[in-house]
């Protein structure tokens, strides 16, 4: 891996108790080692030991190795659907302020711009909650973590449906954001139990639940608003979490956060757990146990080996969430523009009356449900493209497809035209935001892999909060200046993509930032007899730190 370095020295010392050596010994061993011996291994916080009689040797294994040999089966299938769940209530919170605020503007006569705040301040919430449970799963485990944010959503969820009047739904539905925050934990869960083989795809079919809860959503709506109403919508909206909560007793810790933690009995009982699901068993022998440290450290974020990954990362997550709800803002936006030529007039959209009063049509409920749907074609393209292309060429794929993808809007085109351009920006665009959940945890160690992860969530929001005025206010100004916006974070975002440092197609997950992890380093061996060193040479180790045979 390009720029990954070991900032600590491995050795490896093998010896024979000098006392029980003859001078006949002693020469003989100047030149060779033999079998009955004493080994000690530490290599970049990975240490472990082996100790014999008469030619016995202590196998070992590492958390990497337990996971391959598990692989992927009946275990992860089941925690597949179970984090699933949690992807589902996260879409289906993010859509209901677009089927609800209609009917809100209605109902108690509020503007348009209060209206858009509700979506706002789902973000601010969820921008100030994303670093809070990434912290607290680093610190207290990704389980525990991701069940206290989703019952805090759901207890807000269930609240904001009583809302009496606009300030309480405006202060419920932020702290419903704080929830959701930590919901993208579901991807450090899970990724943390997956074999290298077929990682990306497993990330990115569970990210399929996403779209599947916008769905969900929009097929509620057509039955619930037309009768019962935008409360009813909002309570009900909250079953997946509760589902999830139903079932959380099942669901283990992470292994590698406990063997980090230093709790490798409980890492032994949970792989235990799933090698037999898995109709598998576990290697022969003892578990290499890592050197415990404080988790979720933000500084070493910008450490010697992460900083750059970290900063680039930061705008990366930007632009793909302000791209993303920029497209989906835009649709709205030009599609209500007509099959008129904006661009040949005024170059801009005229606004409306901001109390003008219109409820939501079964045939609105039904375009929703196609855009929703147009975001599937480009997981499937993804999935073809990332372990062939690698992770770092595909996110920069998605982004630079998608500003090729708003070229066509600079000029006049009919609506059918405009459609299909749109659909395709939004489903590259959609493909590279479920690539930046693959990558990231990925890439950094489980010492710090939810902190990275509820960070980076908190800078896409920024995205988020950002996006709706250039879609919506800058648009209605100037139409040529809103597209150039969004095409060139686009095209920076695909060019940070290809700088980041590390490319992680093939890579083991790290547990610490100290983790061995380039090819062909080498290790000392020597052998001493009374102080004296009768033997040394190198030895070339793995990316386990371990001896290559």
């Amino acid at each position: 891996m390009n720029g990954r370095r070991n900032s600590t020295q491995s050795t490896y010392k093998r010896w024979r108790n000098p006392a029980q050596w003859t001078d006949a010994d002693s020469a003989a061993h100047a030149d060779e080692a033999t079998d009955n011996e004493i080994c000690t291994i530490a290599a970049g916080g990975d240490q472990y030991a082996t100790s014999s009689d008469t030619n016995t040797t202590e196998e070992t294994f590492t958390i990497n190795e337990a996971m391959e040999v598990i692989g992927f089966g009946k275990f992860q299938w089941k925690m597949y659907l179970l984090t699933g769940l949690a992807w589902i209530s996260d879409a289906m919170v993010m859509m209901t302020p677009v089927i609800v605020g209609p009917a809100l503007h209605c109902e108690w006569r509020i503007p348009a711009y209060q209206v858009a705040l509700i979506t706002s301040v789902v973000f601010i919430g969820m921008g100030i909650g994303s670093p809070v449970w990434g912290k607290v799963s680093d610190k207290y485990g990704r389980k525990v973590g991701l069940a206290m944010c989703l019952s805090w959503t759901l207890f807000y969820g269930i609240l904001s449906a009583f809302s009496p009047v606009y300030g309480w739904l405006l202060a419920l539905r932020g702290l419903v954001g704080v929830g959701i925050g930590g919901i993208g934990q579901s991807v450090t869960l899970y990724s943390e139990f997956l074999p290298v083989k077929g990682r990306s795809t497993a990330i990115m079919m569970l990210l399929a639940f996403w779209a599947a809860g916008g769905v969900f959503e929009v097929l509620l709506a057509l039955l619930v608003m037309p009768t019962l109403g935008w409360r009813w919508l909002i309570g009900l909206s909250t079953i997946p979490m509760g589902l999830f909560l139903c079932f959380f007793s099942w669901l283990p810790e992470s292994p590698r956060f406990d063997v980090l933690s230093g709790r490798r009995e409980k890492a032994i009982v949970t792989l235990t757990r799933i090698a037999k699901e898995n109709n598998k068993s576990l290697p022969q022998g003892r578990m290499v146990e890592y050197e415990q440290i404080e988790h979720g450290k933000i500084k070493n974020l910008f450490n010697s080996q992460y900083w750059k990954t970290t900063i680039l990362l930061w705008f990366i997550w930007l632009s793909n969430t302000f791209s993303y709800f920029g497209i989906v803002l835009l649709t709205t936006e030009l599609f209500r523009a007509g099959d008129s030529c904006w661009v040949t007039t005024t170059d801009k959209i005229e606004p409306r009356c901001s109390l003008e009063c219109k409820y939501s049509t079964a045939a609105d409920y039904k375009d929703i449900l196609y855009t929703s749907l147009a975001e599937l074609p480009g997981l499937f393209i993804v999935v073809l493209a990332v372990d062939r292309i690698g992770r770092k060429k595909t996110m920069a794929l998605c982004f630079f497809m998608y500003s090729l993808s708003l070229l066509p809007l600079y000029a006049c085109i009919g609506r059918i035209a405009l459609t299909i351009f749109i659909s395709i920006a939004r489903a590259f665009i959609a493909a590279g935001f479920q690539m930046v959940f693959v990558y990231t945890p990925e890439v950094f160690p489980t010492e710090n892999r939810a902190s990275a992860m509820g960070i980076c969530s908190a800078m896409s929001r920024v995205g988020a909060l950002v996006s709706p005025f250039v879609a919506q206010v800058l648009l209605r100004t100037s139409v040529y200046p809103t597209i150039s916006l969004y095409c060139g974070c686009s095209l920076l975002a695909g060019i940070a993509c290809l700088n980041l440092p590390f490319e992680t197609l093939g890579k083991n997950l790290r547990e610490s930032h100290l983790d061995q992890e380039d090819e062909g380093q080498t290790i000392k061996t020597a052998i001493h007899s009374n102080g004296t060193t009768l033997y040394e040479q190198e030895i070339p180790v793995d990316q386990q730190g371990r001896m290559n045979k």
